[in-house]
């Protein structure tokens, strides 16, 4: 009876275990997935603190306040995978393809980035991500940004990703600064009321190629997101309908590079043109042989 006992303990024990975990990964596919809609956003960037050798002569950066109307389009939604497009509303007329986050549950292949234009490839054990999301950034032109494992928090009323990891220099500074080149970002994404912020604790790096780092600055950024009717980004969902099978091709493209699990370097340019402005001038209906060949030009 003892042995019958404890079996049915087991057991009871291990039903519960899995039925906290499905309502849990529930819970984080709601969040994820409400990032998602028409928001108008408020990107706030400061430097905070410099501890450059020569202080006298360094510059930091300005204080950045922009806001724009963005379309977020819930572009794949699978069990453990959900991926969203970011488009920038302009006008009616004037749409920009912004950045793309795509969500894998326990994920374990990872491209960290290094410096300047290269990747390494990590392969991460399942049990150090059992219960985790992966973050995946992407660039406009789907080219790789960033990306971090983590669980979701849903305790106290607070509902947030965090995670460390190392990026490029951010759009906003890397046509302006090139005295660091890698930018470690501390992400929270977190659900409120209104929509959602992205909260971002940086510091900037300067990394040699023996991976040293020496840090150069930190920052704060703050961008929030608030949630406004879907009327609002009928502009973005139209030129999305006309555009995601250009775009799927872009990203098929690309997944093919990553299925090899091998370090990734790019070239910054190709005949003195940047792979997005390249893939930005093609048209709706250009054939997936185009814009495979336009990349794969990228690939060193």
């Amino acid at each position: 009876m003892i042995t019958k006992s404890l079996y049915l303990l087991a057991v009871t024990a291990v039903t519960c275990s899995l039925g906290f975990s499905q309502d849990k990964k529930q819970q984080d596919i709601k969040s994820i997935k409400s990032m998602c809609g028409c928001y108008e956003v408020k990107f706030n960037f400061a430097e905070t603190f410099q501890y450059a050798k020569d202080s006298a002569s360094y510059k930091p950066s300005q204080t950045k306040h922009e806001s724009a109307l963005e379309w977020v389009e819930l572009v794949e939604d699978t069990p453990n995978k959900i991926v969203m497009q970011h488009l920038l509303i302009v006008s009616d007329n004037m749409i920009i393809k912004h950045w793309r986050q795509d969500w894998l549950y326990e994920n374990t292949d990872l491209y960290l980035f290094d410096k300047n234009t290269s990747w390494k490839y990590k392969k991460l054990d399942k049990k150090a991500v059992k219960g985790q999301w992966t973050q995946k950034v992407y660039q406009v032109d789907d080219s790789p940004r960033y990306e971090g494992t983590a669980t979701w928090v849903h305790v106290d009323g607070q509902d947030y990703w965090a995670n460390v990891t190392d990026a490029p220099l951010p759009r906003r500074e890397h046509t302006k600064r090139n005295d660091y080149n890698v930018l470690k970002r501390r992400n929270i994404h977190e659900i409120t009321a209104t929509g959602w912020n992205h909260e971002q604790d940086n510091d900037k790096l300067i990394r040699d190629d023996s991976g040293k780092d020496v840090l150069l600055a930190q920052e704060k950024g703050m961008d929030i997101y608030t949630k406004v009717p879907d009327s609002k980004c009928i502009a973005g969902q139209k030129w999305w309908k006309e555009n995601n099978v250009l775009w799927k091709n872009v990203r098929d493209k690309w997944q093919t590079l990553f299925d090899r699990h091998q370090d990734l370097n790019l070239e910054a340019k190709v005949e003195k043109k940047t792979l997005y402005s390249l893939l930005f001038d093609l048209k709706p209906d250009a054939a997936k042989s185009e814009t495979d060949a336009i990349i794969q030009k990228f690939v060193k």
